[in-house]
């Protein structure tokens, strides 16, 4: 048995493990239609076969229209898949709660210092806190002047637009529908926040979320692929081969550039939404050569 074999059958073990200890029926999968969900999918199904476990996907209106398609196809041959929307459009929710800007961390800390000042926590992410404290994450120097009381902003910034668009309609869905735990396809390799994911979480009233992925990497992912013909979006493809999806044009993209040019080539329909949802953010990544020039 080969290593990446070896892993598959840890996962499975595992998968089978933890849904048939709590319950088939108080899971859901998180399913986005990118290629960890749709690989985490495959491998519920391969450890509970003909399992009713629900794929629930969040239509925001701003994913990618292959992997939208990709996923209503999906739907037309399996009734698992559950489709929910958000309360708002894209354009109320920034409006209302703030635009997305460098990273979900970055986001959360220019909103706390906008609406409490200079706070303790603010102070040690931009390196002016006490020098004992060595933060995870720090402000980088060309973006320390959104910290400044000289800068008048003019778009607010927070993290809230995936809590608003995704997360919420997803919790409420759950909530509705009684089902207290959600598979979730996050893996550490793809950095940020996720770097710590763990693989079981739990809260005061028991597990919360299990994320089977944690362990494996993106090489094992595309091996898994390749060796038992997984069904993924064309996007993941020549001629577009997009490395991660998510909502289009994102600014916390570290690749924005990239994928930019891709819609402008293939989509350019799409990459014209991209400017008018975030336009605003665009104009200011340009104005100080972050990651748009």
């Amino acid at each position: 048995m080969t290593e990446n074999e070896f892993l598959l059958q840890d996962r499975i073990q595992k998968i089978q493990q933890i849904i048939n200890k709590y319950g088939e029926e108080n899971f859901y999968i998180a399913f986005s239609g990118g290629k960890d969900s749709t690989v985490l999918s495959d491998l519920v199904d391969w450890a509970i076969p003909n399992n009713s476990i629900p794929r629930v996907y969040a239509d925001t209106g701003i994913e990618l229209n292959m992997i939208r398609s990709f996923v209503y196809n999906r739907k037309e041959k399996d009734d698992r898949i559950v489709i929910i929307q958000p309360s708002k459009n894209i354009k109320e929710t920034l409006n209302t709660f703030g635009y997305p800007f460098k990273s979900k961390v970055f986001s959360s800390y220019v909103d706390r210092y906008r609406r409490l000042g200079m706070t303790k926590s603010v102070k040690v992410f931009t390196g002016q806190g006490d020098k004992k404290w060595s933060p995870k994450f720090s402000c980088p120097p060309n973006l320390m002047y959104l910290f400044s009381q000289s800068y008048k902003p003019t778009f607010p910034i927070s993290m809230q637009c995936c809590i608003k668009m995704k997360e919420e309609p997803m919790i409420n869905w759950q909530k509705e529908n009684k089902k207290n735990i959600a598979i979730i396809g996050i893996m550490p390799s793809e950095g940020g926040g996720r770097v710590k994911a763990n693989c079981l979480n739990f809260d005061k009233k028991g597990l919360k979320s299990f994320q089977p992925l944690v362990p494996v990497t993106k090489e094992w992912e595309d091996w898994f692929i390749e060796e038992y013909d997984v069904e993924i979006c064309d996007i993941y493809k020549d001629p577009y081969n997009f490395k991660r999806t998510g909502c289009k044009g994102c600014p916390f993209a570290t690749n924005l550039k990239k994928e930019l040019e891709i819609l402008e080539k293939y989509f350019p329909e799409e990459r014209k939404q991209c400017e008018l949802i975030w336009g605003p953010v665009y104009d200011e990544y340009r104005r100080v050569k972050y990651r748009l020039k």
